[in-house]
C-alpha cells in the first residue's frame, strides 16, 4: 500500500530548491501542504517571489508564506555567486506571479500546521534552518508532534568555508535548536549531494522530454552547472536539495547510517560545521540519520520521471 507524506517545503529558491519542488509536485508519494521561504541563497523577498514563480509554472496550489528575513542572531548572508541576483537566473520568469502571497509568516503558518496534524506532517527545509527553529522556540507543544525533519545542510567537509556547508553555516544557532529538539531528522550533506551532480549528458536527457517544465529545468541546470564550474572547478551541477524529496519518495535510493551530529557555533574557524560522529568516538545518542551515497541511476530516473507527469 502506497503510503503519502504530507510535508511542508521550507526553502530559498534556489535552483535545487526549484527541482525539489517540480519533484514533490510530481509524485503521488508526496503531498505538499505549503510552501514556506526563508532567506539563504537570496533575501527572503526575493525567495518568496521564486516560490511563486514555480508554483505558476508547474501548476502547484498551495499556501506560499514567506519567513525570516535574516538568521536567530547574525547578519544576513546570501549566495548570489552561485545562484544570480534573482536566486533563479537562467530562464526567462515573469515579474508578477499569479501565486499570491500567503496572509501569515512562514512561522506563524509552521506552527498551525503542525498543530492541526494527527502527528504525520514532515519537515522538508532546503535553506537555513531559521524558519523551523523560531517556530520550535516560539510554539514547543510542536516539537513533538513533528514527524521528521529531511533537510539539506552540513556534510563531513564544507562548501562555505573549509569546515561548513552554506545551509548550516548561515545561521548556526538554528541549526543547533533543531538538531537538539529530539525530532527525528534525516540529513542530506554535501557527502551525499556532490554525487548527484548534473552533467551535460544529465541536461541533454531532460531537455529529451521536451515540455515547458522539463525546459525550465534545463535552463535552470545550465546556469546552475555554469556557476559550479566557476566556483568550484565542478563538471556537473549539484542538485543538493532534491536529495530530500528523492529519499521521501524512495528512501532505498540511499546509504544512510545512524550517527550523533552536533552543531558548532562557537568556532572561529569552525562555525556552522555538523560534527557527524561517524565512529562513536563521543559515545552520545545517535540522532540524525546520515546519508552518505545514493544510487546515481535510479537517482537521475525518478528526477526524469517526475519531468515526464508535466504535459506540453
Amino acid at each position: 500500500m502506497m503510503t503519502t507524506r504530507k510535508v511542508i517545503l521550507d526553502c530559498d529558491p534556489g535552483h535545487d530548491d526549484a527541482i525539489t519542488m517540480i519533484l514533490a509536485n510530481a509524485n503521488d508519494k508526496i503531498q505538499i501542504e505549503a510552501v514556506t521561504t526563508v532567506a539563504g541563497n537570496v533575501e527572503v523577498d526575493k525567495t518568496a517571489l521564486n516560490a511563486r514563480r514555480v508554483c505558476d509554472i508547474i501548476g502547484l496550489d498551495v499556501a506560499v508564506a514567506e519567513g525570516s528575513n535574516r538568521p536567530m542572531v547574525r547578519e544576513t548572508q546570501i549566495a548570489e555567486s552561485i545562484h544570480g541576483d534573482s536566486g533563479l537566473d537562467g530562464p526567462n520568469l515573469p515579474d508578477v506571479p499569479k501565486t499570491p502571497v500567503h496572509d501569515q509568516h512562514a512561522v506563524d503558518l509552521i506552527i498551525e500546521k503542525v498543530l492541526e496534524s494527527d502527528g504525520d506532517l514532515t519537515l522538508v527545509p532546503t535553506g537555513p534552518l531559521t524558519n523551523i527553529a523560531m517556530a520550535m522556540v516560539k510554539e514547543p507543544k510542536i516539537v513533538p508532534k513533528i514527524q521528521e525533519i529531511v533537510l539539506m545542510g552540513g556534510g563531513t567537509f564544507g562548501n562555505w568555508t573549509p569546515a561548513a556547508e552554506f545551509n548550516i553555516w548561515v545561521d548556526a544557532e538554528a541549526a543547533k535548536v533543531v538538531f537538539e529538539s529530539g525530532v527525528p531528522i534525516a540529513m542530506f550533506g554535501l557527502d551525499v549531494t556532490h554525487q548527484a551532480q548534473a552533467t551535460d549528458a544529465t541536461i541533454d536527457r531532460f531537455a529529451g522530454v521536451d515540455n515547458d517544465v522539463s525546459e525550465f529545468v534545463v535552463e535552470l541546470l545550465r546556469f546552475f552547472k555554469k556557476t559550479y564550474k566557476e566556483v568550484f572547478g565542478f563538471d556537473g551541477a549539484p542538485i543538493h536539495d532534491a536529495c530530500t524529496v528523492a529519499y521521501l519518495i524512495d528512501p532505498s535510493i540511499f546509504d544512510t547510517v545512524d550517527v550523533r551530529v552536533d552543531i558548532e557555533t562557537k568556532g572561529e574557524f569552525a562555525y556552522g560545521m555538523t560534527c557527524v560522529d561517524l565512529l562513536a568516538v563521543t559515545g552520545r545518542e545517535p540522532n540524525v540519520n546520515f546519508a552518505q551515497g545514493l544510487d546515481q541511476g535510479r537517482f537521475w530516473d525518478l528526477l526524469e520521471n517526475a519531468l515526464q507527469t508535466y504535459s506540453k
